[in-house]
C-alpha cells in the first residue's frame, strides 16, 4: 500500500511531467484566460472578415443606411483595438525575435497608417457619402493583404521564436477589452 510520502511524490513528479509537457506542445489544449497571441490576432482577422462579408452584402442589396453606419462603425472600432494592440504590444516584441525579417514589422506598420487614415474617413463620413461605401471596400482589401502577409509570412516565424506567445496573448486580450470598452464610451 502507498504512504503518503509516495503519493505527494507521485503526485510532484505527475505534476512536473505535465508542466514539461505543456511546455513542449505550446500550443496544446491548456486551461487559460486567454489564447496565444497569434490565435487572438488570427481570430480578429477571421471576425473581421466576416463583418466585411456583412457590410458587403448590405451595400450590394442598397440595405438599410442606419445598419450599414453601424456597421462600418463596428469594423473601424474592431480594426483600431486590434491594430493598437499590434502595434503597443505585439509588433515591439515581433521586432526584438525577427532579427533580420523586422522588415516585415516596418511593413504592417506602413499598411496600418494606410488602414488608421481610410478609419478615419470611414469614422467622419455617413453612408449617403458618395464613396462611403467605397471606402469600407478599400479597407476591408487593405485588410485582406495585410492579413495574407502577417499570417503567411510574420507569424509562422513568430511561432517559432522563442517568444512566449501565451503571455503575450493574456497581454493583448487585456489590453484589447480596454480599448474597447474606451471606444464604446461616449465623448
Amino acid at each position: 500500500m502507498p504512504t503518503t510520502a509516495t503519493k505527494t511524490s507521485a503526485k510532484a513528479s505527475k505534476g512536473a511531467a505535465t508542466k514539461s509537457a505543456a511546455k513542449k506542445t505550446s500550443g496544446s489544449a491548456k486551461s487559460k484566460s486567454a489564447p496565444d497571441a497569434v490565435d487572438m490576432l488570427t481570430q480578429d482577422h477571421k471576425d473581421v472578415k466576416a463583418l466585411f462579408k456583412e457590410y458587403d452584402k448590405l451595400a450590394k442589396a442598397d440595405g438599410d443606411v442606419e445598419e450599414k453606419q453601424a456597421l462600418a462603425l463596428q469594423i473601424c472600432a474592431m480594426l483600431t483595438a486590434h491594430a493598437t494592440v499590434e502595434e503597443e504590444l505585439f509588433y515591439p516584441a515581433a521586432r526584438e525575435v525577427l532579427g533580420e525579417d523586422e522588415d516585415l514589422v516596418d511593413e504592417a506598420d506602413v499598411e496600418h497608417a494606410s488602414a488608421k487614415d481610410l478609419i478615419a474617413q470611414i469614422e467622419a463620413a455617413t453612408p449617403d457619402d458618395p464613396h462611403f461605401d467605397a471606402k469600407v471596400k478599400v479597407l476591408g482589401e487593405y485588410i485582406d493583404h495585410h492579413v495574407k502577409e502577417e499570417e503567411g509570412e510574420m507569424f509562422p516565424k513568430i511561432r517559432k521564436s522563442d517568444l512566449d506567445l501565451d503571455v503575450m496573448g493574456e497581454e493583448l486580450a487585456a489590453r484589447k477589452t480596454q480599448l474597447l470598452g474606451d471606444l464604446a464610451e461616449p465623448h
